[in-house]
């Protein structure tokens, strides 16, 4: 062997020293992010189970409050969370209110039974001015 094999060897020893660095930092970061989408899962499932309705919102907020990343601190977090921040849960506590298209809904509900009542009295007697009416309401609900 002569001088310049003996320093190829040594520098591709370099550069392959390098390459498992890199490699290795690689994998710790990845295994950091893997850890890191567990914990993640595990309170997506937990809070879903937990009756969560703004998950998103929810797990953010758990996010920020665990310190440890075991399974008993992911139920704490998730139980004090139901308490302090009821309003992310359903539940009992959530009230119905009407929708601001309710009165649109029941407009229409009660123009389409009013045409509906019409046609059949214009079917039913027969009478020219009971088809007019109907023609006209069927007109103005269109």
């Amino acid at each position: 062997m002569s001088d310049s094999d003996m320093h190829n060897d040594e520098d591709n020893a370099k550069v392959l020293a390098e390459q498992l660095e890199q490699a290795n930092a690689k994998i710790a970061q990845m295994s950091e992010e893997l850890d890191g989408l567990q914990i993640e899962q595990k309170l997506t499932h937990k809070l879903a189970a937990a009756g969560a309705i703004d998950l998103e919102a929810a797990v953010l907020v758990a996010k920020a409050r665990i310190d440890d990343k075991t399974e008993a601190d992911i139920d704490s977090c998730v139980t004090q969370l139901r308490k302090e921040k009821g309003y992310l849960f359903g539940g009992s506590t959530h009230v119905a209110v009407p929708r601001k298209t309710a009165a649109a809904k029941d407009r229409v509900t009660q123009n389409q039974t009013a045409l509906e009542q019409a046609a059949k009295k214009a079917a039913r007697t027969g009478s020219r001015t009971d088809l007019l009416r109907y023609l006209n309401l069927r007109r103005s609900a269109m």
